[in-house]
């Protein structure tokens, strides 16, 4: 069963002979539980396609539907609690708020979603120490590691048991331990917990944790490849290589 579904998904930036098609009639379906990368050159339209289907900008035609909700009849109220409620948002440089301790920044969202203080961070918590952070839950950002402060940002996106986790760049301010790590849990994320991640990623090596690659460039895509563990990485550079950056 699909999670994600688009048809024809198109975005284009300005208009005339300044428009910019970042996104051009992408068909794409996503499974429940399935960990998929999208990989291709810089500006071929990955953080694009993670935007529109997280709901964070509106497409110039064609259609996202997730888990059966077509998202471009939705008005912005509805939106706004659908990304809050069944979508989990994983950023590069975490986000965290530098004044709220790893277990109170865990359960923002929920937090803001009017759930008691006292429950929200016992969801945190539970999250935090499925990640191996229950001895780091009063600990403030700046006495965390990169990688400890993604997983915190990781137990943030799934506070509110989304259905869907979107990761733009997870890794790409890691080192490579913390990267293979944070990967890592990512595929335990779907394998363990039966969420849906999809993962923007340039790196072969992170993208190999992956079920699936997504190809794209100059907003098409170009291909697609189901990996087995072995071998992946290899595999995946020898596709980029192929495509051209």
């Amino acid at each position: 069963m699909s999670l994600i579904q688009t048809e024809n998904l198109t975005k284009i930036y300005g208009s005339g002979e300044t428009a910019v098609t970042a996104l051009d009639h992408v068909t794409l379906k996503v499974g429940t539980g399935e960990f998929v990368a999208v990989m291709g050159p810089s500006g071929c339209g990955k953080s694009t396609l993670l935007h529109l289907l997280g709901g964070l900008d509106r497409p110039s035609e064609g259609e996202v539907i997730i888990d059966g909700t077509p998202l471009a009849t939705m008005k912005d109220n509805d939106l706004t609690k659908l990304r809050r409620k069944r979508i989990g948002f994983v950023f590069q440089f975490y986000n965290l708020i530098p004044v709220l301790t790893a277990v109170e920044n865990a359960a923002l969202p929920v937090t803001l979603d009017g759930i008691k203080p006292g429950e929200a961070k016992k969801r945190a918590a539970e999250w935090l120490e499925r990640f191996s952070m229950g001895d780091r839950l009063s600990h403030h950002p700046d006495q965390l590691s990169g990688g400890q402060q993604q997983r915190v940002a990781i137990a943030r996106a799934l506070v509110a048991e989304p259905a869907l986790v979107l990761a733009d760049e997870p890794t790409g301010n890691l080192d490579t331990r913390s990267g293979d790590e944070i990967a890592g849990l990512l595929r335990d994320v779907t394998k363990k917990y039966k969420r849906t991640v999809v993962m923007v990623t340039h790196d072969p090596r992170i993208a190999a944790y992956a079920d699936r690659i997504v190809f794209l460039k100059d907003g098409k895509v170009v291909d697609e490849t189901n990996l087995e563990r072995k071998g992946a990485a290899e595999k995946i550079a020898s596709k980029i290589k192929e495509i051209g950056d």
